[in-house]
Order: C-alpha cells, then structure tokens, then sequence
C-alpha cells in the first residue's frame, strides 16, 4: 500500500511538472494556421513600409538628409522610425513593399534581412513582405531571400502560393484573406483580400532594357485567386454580393502611374520620374477587369507619394521609409497607412467592408499625420 501511495505522488509530481512546463513553454511565433479579422472596434489597419535600404546598421551611413542630422545618422535612424510609427498607429499587418535591404552595400544579406524587419518581429504584430530591384544584389538570390523571410517569426510572407508554385513567376507572391470581425456573422468569410506580387528587377528580355513586371503567370494567378474568393464570398452560409473589395502591394509601379502629377493626384506629390517597366504587361486592365482591388500600393520612387485615381482604381506611392535610401534633404521620411472599416448592420453587429481611407505618417518629432484622404465607399457619394 505504501510503495502504491508513493508511486501515485510520483507520478503526481512527474504530472505537476509536465504541466508547469506547458504553462512556460514559449508561445510559437509562426503565422502558419492563424486567421486574420477585423477587430471588435471594425477596423484592420495596414502600415505600409516602403524602401528601407537598411545595410549594416550603425556603419551605415545616411543619404541625403540635413548637414546636422548626418554626423549620428545611420540605418538605426530606420529602425528608430519604425518603432515610433509602430507604437503610435498600433496596425493589423505591417507590409514591406520590397528594397528591404541595399544589397550593393550588404555584408550578410541574412544579419541585414533581420535587423530590417526586427522592429516588426519585436513588435509581435502580423507582417507580410515582398521584394524590390535591390534586395538580391548581395549574398543571397530572391528565391533564397524569401526562403528566408518565411522562416522569421510573426511572418504571413510566402515563397508562393502553393497552388501555383509550379507555374508562377518570381518570389513572394502571396494572397492574404482579411476576416470579418470576431463574433460577428461574417467572421468566418473574408470580406478584405490583399494581394502580394513579386515586381521583379530588371527585364531579362534582351531587347528590352530597365526595370522587370509583373509576367502573364501572376496576372493569371491573381485573375483565378480573386474569382475564386468571389464564389467563396457569394456562397453559404452568410452570402454577400458582389466581391469583396481588396488591395495589391508591390515593389516597382505600374506604366500608369505616369497619368498623376503634383496638380492632378488627389493628395501627395510627384518629385521625380516613375521608374516602371518600359514595357506595359497589362495588369492595370486585369485590376480594372476584375474590380475587386480598388487601390495599389507600390514603393520604388522614393520622392513621390501621391494617390491618383484612373479608371476606379487608386495608384498610390508609400513615400520614402529608409535613410540609406536616396531622399531630399528636409523632405521627410514617410510611411503610409490604410484603414478599412466595416459597415455596421441595423442589429448593431458588423457587417461588411464600407470604406478603405489612407494618411501618411512623416518621422519629424511629432510624427505627423498628412494627406488623409478617402480611397473607396461601398456607397458613394
């Protein structure tokens, strides 16, 4: 009886200390499974990080930024920006839009890969990332890079999709479904889709020189992904009408985007050239076609910033994020947010998507909100 009494509280303890070590044991950081959703107050907010050049940190210096600011400035000014407009806007999803890293400048594209996005990861919050035209200029190809990226923690970035990962062109493109809020009736049915594509670098094409585009294999990706997301948002149970509205995040910008100047966009400024493909791969008139996405973000052109609409569609700049990125002295560096807000129902529960709007935030000591502006309404005006 006694050696039985003694086996129990054995295995008691054993049982105990099981139990603790489940209680102690790190939450995972991986993203795979979790489901994104509008919050309870029916909002998902996007901070959108554009051009970060980060190199090798403190070494590396700043470019094109005020004669007192140069002597302490450095990638941790980057960093430094991103911990402050984390904190004050709290968003849903960060996404970085591509030239991550300077890879000319880069020592060790995996140490700079993670002190980039470090401010993210510290932060515990979803973020997605896709590549730029400099990224892959130092140790490691693009299909490594995003090897790479997918591992880290907190992380909602793809390789590809793997339903068209036998077909698709480039690394990185991604589909993200955003959730109607939680305990809502929607909250099983994504009601905001965000499409991640890989812009390229340079064109391959021999007779044809400059930057790269988004090849015939994404544009069918995306026609097939968003047709798909449709048939899943008009069915049972909770069918709605129509498609739910989404949003396409990129590195290099559409030929397009040469319709908008300083006058003629609806908020922002154009400062410099638009660095697009010198050839015009048709996806402005697949977005179009389609009509689900009603506004592109893109980075790439650090000096513009602007919104313009063509066609119903909003061709939008991020603005310069990096300060080893080239800039304008005492134009400051910037971030974009956006913020989707549902529809609330006649029984007060939220329903569905009402109106996507968007500002800027610029790293001066109050970290100033600019251009606030509206980019669609389920019901306009």
């Amino acid at each position: 009886m006694a050696d039985n009494k003694r086996t129990s509280m054995f295995d008691f303890f054993l049982l105990s200390i099981f139990l603790v070590s489940l209680c102690l044991a790190p939450v995972p950081t991986s993203a795979q499974g979790r489901k994104l959703s509008f919050g309870v107050n029916g909002q998902f907010k996007i901070l959108q990080v554009a051009d970060m050049h980060y190199a090798n940190g403190a070494t590396t210096l700043c470019k094109d930024v005020l004669g007192s600011q140069m002597a302490h400035c450095s990638d941790l000014n980057t960093t430094a920006f991103m911990t402050r407009v984390i904190a004050a806007e709290k968003p849903d999803l960060i996404v970085f839009t591509g030239d991550n890293i300077f890879g000319y400048d880069v020592k060790d594209a995996v140490k700079s890969m993670n002190a980039a996005f470090a401010p993210a990861i510290d932060s515990k919050i979803p973020w997605v990332a896709v590549l730029g035209n400099h990224d892959q200029q130092s140790t490691l190809t693009r299909q490594e890079l995003m090897k790479h990226i997918v591992k880290l923690p907190y992380t909602f970035s793809k390789v590809n999709p793997p339903e068209a990962a036998h077909y698709i062109d480039g690394f990185g493109n991604n589909n993200l479904q955003i959730h109607g809020s939680v305990e809502s009736s929607l909250q099983n049915k994504s009601v905001l889709n965000l499409y991640f594509l890989d812009s390229g670098d340079y064109s391959s094409v021999h007779n044809i020189k400059g930057y790269d585009w988004i090849k015939t294999s994404q544009q069918v990706w995306f026609d097939q992904t968003s047709k798909l997301l449709q048939r899943e948002y008009n069915k049972e149970p909770n069918p709605q009408q129509g498609a739910a509205p989404g949003l396409a995040y990129f590195h290099i910008p559409l030929p397009e985007f040469w319709r908008f100047n300083s006058t003629n966009a609806a908020k922002g400024v154009r400062q410099e050239v638009t660095g697009s493909a010198n050839t015009n791969s048709g996806f402005f008139t697949t977005l179009v076609a389609r009509g689900d996405v009603k506004s592109v973000f893109v980075g790439h052109d650090h000096l513009n910033d602007f919104c313009g609409e063509l066609r119903g569609l909003n061709l939008c700049y991020g603005g310069g994020f990096g300060y080893h990125a080239y800039g304008k002295a005492g134009w400051e560096r910037r971030a974009r947010v956006v913020v989707a807000d549902l529809s609330k129902k006649s029984n007060g529960n939220w329903g569905d998507v009402k109106s996507i709007r968007t500002w800027k935030r610029l790293d001066d000591h109050q970290l100033s909100v600019i251009d606030a502006q509206d980019l669609w309404n389920s019901s306009p005006n």
